[in-house]
């Protein structure tokens, strides 16, 4: 092969010819390196054909095809993801958490079915897509959504290595259905990256998956590495005499021959006990695997069965997926940590011999507080049991006493602040919670700026721990009300702040001056006031004034503040030091008013429930909108609900409305309803 960077051909007609060979070839090539994991060329081979189709299709624009590997690079950032209504719903799973669950399953089905088999395979633990093939090439893909509607997601998941984006048959039609993943190994890379940025990490892979795939700039997902297992067809032929396939591993199969990267580690079974031991197989693989899986999927395997076992509201009848408990892991216990947060409260955390569980490396977790260490008996130098509290929060869940050699030592919270050495107490009326009694904290005050910042509080992009940091050390800021003094000159020349990001920031410092009395109670930080407690106080005393001049009882009256929060409320505003605080941000523009929000009757009478991740904005948004145009939100589902807003992996809300015959509807129903849209 010449390897040689060579000049375009000459005519059209030989470029076609030598662009549909280079295609054909390096789709070959990338199949043998990522999907069967068995390379016939060397990078650099591989990286000469490249380069020379990116020639050739520069050169002739016109021969640039929707299949082209050159496509997977990325191309201009979108405005928004477009809605996909999918041509057959994408259901979810019904889970089961035991063994008796699982049976009970099966003995259902057994009277109807005896003897059938079923295709006991691992559940990828990622973000579940339709793709969508027209003469055997990829023209449309997008996100399971609610099932019923989801995002239009193609131009990111051409970019994804692993998926074909033309069959090795021209198929007429074909719909699969998949699970988008990030590898562990390609996790910790990124993670990694992100850290020596300075950026925040990512909890797991199946975050990191979905955060990237749901990238306006496609550029950004080709970077992350993405890949995806094919694990059912849902619509279409696999065959181009349009012949029906008998079952579900037959399908595989076939998926596989037209070039798909199908489920992995899947065993046809039809004895209970037998399915029973493959999933405790598979649970045991679940550290050893270059994937992330949260459980096994149990399905028929014959596709007339599951036609005559039939689909319920929102789950097929002929499958279940097994949830396996959090992964737990053994470690050492080295040290225990304190740090003091923005309310000045101290936290111990467990420093740990680095080990691997639910998808990522973890050195460090939450130890909550001294009587939750107290009450296990946790130790320093101990062996303990480490989890991830809903597979996100690292945490010590226990002591293994039987291995002390007695060089363990007690653990004690400390008498003074590991930040500031000011007086440690501990919480009054029995509390768990010890903290340190100086407001003037250097922890405190990087944590308390750092919250004024967050997106529920004043919502200041582009202000980040690392950057308040910064900000503080160099003398530039003390508190957060020096945000608004900040000017171009401050900003630029700090590390990775150029002069586009610190015009960036100083817009989004000057918006927030607008957030309303609301956000800034939250912003403020007083102990026990979160964003709820926040906004009936602010719909109630409508002023930042009449806040600091109510009593302890006058916060009580309203029906939902307590008497600790209440008293915290009071102590706040009656400090010196948080008048003088306030008085500055005053002083600064910033709004100290109620928001005044128009409240109309467009949803008077309607009950709305929100369940899911919504694609353009947050729940309390959402709740916000609703309430300002006289609608009620609700926690739960019932026959009073009008309305069930659902949005991305929409849970068991939406199950039930489905149920009851509540409406579902999609965030932007809600704000053609609400007459925002």
């Amino acid at each position: 092969m010449d390897l040689q960077r060579k000049d375009p051909p000459a005519s059209a007609a030989d470029a076609a010819l030598e662009a549909e060979r280079l295609r054909r070839s390096i789709e070959y090539h990338s199949r043998r390196y990522y999907v069967e994991d068995s390379p016939e060329i060397s990078d650099f081979e591989y990286d000469a054909m490249y380069r020379r189709l990116v020639d050739i299709e520069a050169a002739y624009p016109e021969l640039a095809t929707p299949d082209s590997p050159t496509r997977r690079v990325g191309g201009a950032a979108l405005d928004k993801f477009e809605k996909f209504t999918h041509p057959r719903q994408m259901g979810s799973l019904t889970d089961v958490f035991s063994f008796e669950e699982l049976g009970e399953f099966l003995a259902k089905l057994e009277p109807d079915f005896p003897g059938a088999s079923f295709s006991v395979e691992p559940k990828i633990d990622g973000l579940s897509v339709s793709l969508i093939y027209e003469n055997g090439i990829f023209v449309r893909g997008a996100t399971r959504g609610d099932g019923l509607v989801g995002e239009d997601v193609t131009e990111n998941l051409r970019t994804v290595k692993s998926l074909p984006l033309r069959l090795s048959e021209p198929i007429p039609y074909l719909c699969v259905r998949g699970e988008v993943y990030m590898s562990r190994a390609r996790f910790e890379k990124l993670n990694a990256e992100r850290e020596a940025s300075g950026e925040p990490l990512f909890a797991n892979p199946r975050n990191a998956a979905a955060g990237s795939l749901r990238q306006l700039d496609s550029r950004v997902t080709a970077s992350r590495g993405l890949d995806v297992f094919i694990f059912n067809y849902q619509d279409g032929s696999v065959y181009p005499d349009g012949r029906e396939p008998l079952t579900h591993a037959e399908t595989l199969a076939r998926l596989s021959e037209l070039g798909f990267c199908v489920l992995p580690e899947y065993r046809i079974l039809s004895d209970a006990d037998a399915i029973c031991r493959r999933i405790e197989e598979l649970g045991e693989l679940r550290p050893t695997l270059p994937f992330d899986i949260d459980g096994a999927v149990v399905k028929a395997n014959s596709l007339a069965d599951r036609r005559a076992i039939g689909e319920g509201t929102n789950a097929p009848k002929w499958a279940v997926a097994y949830k396996y408990p959090p992964e737990r892991v053994k470690t050492k216990l080295l040290d225990i940590t304190v740090a003091v947060g923005r309310t000045g409260v101290l936290t111990p955390a467990a420093e740990l011999e680095p080990v691997r569980i639910a998808g990522s490396t973890v050195s460090r977790a939450t130890l909550h507080n001294a009587d939750f260490i107290a009450e296990r008996d946790i130790r320093i130098g101990d062996s303990v049991i480490v989890q991830k509290a809903g597979d996100i929060i690292p945490e010590v869940a226990a002591s293994i006493p039987a291995e002390r050699n007695g060089s363990e030592r007690v653990f004690e919270m400390p008498s003074v602040c590991p930040s500031c050495h000011s007086d440690v107490k501990r919480d009054e009326d029995g509390g768990v919670h010890f903290y340190c009694i100086n407001p003037a904290c250097p922890a405190q005050v990087s944590r308390r700026i750092e919250h004024f910042a967050s997106k529920d509080a004043m919502n200041i992009e582009g202000l980040g721990p690392k950057q308040v940091l910064l900000l503080i050390e160099s003398g530039r800021i003390s508190d957060a009300a020096d945000l608004y003094s900040l000017t171009e000159e401050d900003l630029v020349g700090l590390e990775r702040m150029g002069k586009k990001s610190a015009q960036n920031l100083l817009r989004s410092i000057e918006s927030s001056k607008s957030a309303g009395l609301a956000r800034l109670l939250y912003a403020l930080g007083i102990r026990q006031v979160g964003e709820v407690a926040a906004a009936d106080i602010a719909a109630h005393f409508g002023s930042l004034d009449a806040c600091a001049a109510a009593s302890a009882e006058d916060f009580a009256a309203l029906s939902d503040i307590g008497e600790v929060t209440s008293r915290n409320l009071a102590e706040y505003f009656a400090d010196p030091a948080s008048r003088a605080f306030t008085d500055k941000l005053r002083a600064a523009g910033v709004s100290t008013e109620a928001a005044q929000i128009k409240q109309s009757e467009r949803l008077a009478g309607l009950t709305f429930v929100l369940t899911g991740t919504l694609p353009d904005m947050s729940r309390s948004d959402a709740e916000a909108i609703i309430k300002a145009e006289g609608g009620k939100v609700s926690s739960s589902v019932s026959k009073k609900t009008s309305y069930v807003v659902a949005g991305e992996e929409a849970g068991s809300k939406l199950t039930k409305a489905r149920e009851l015959g509540v409406s579902v509807i999609t965030q932007d129903e809600l704000l053609v309803l609400a007459g925002r849209k």
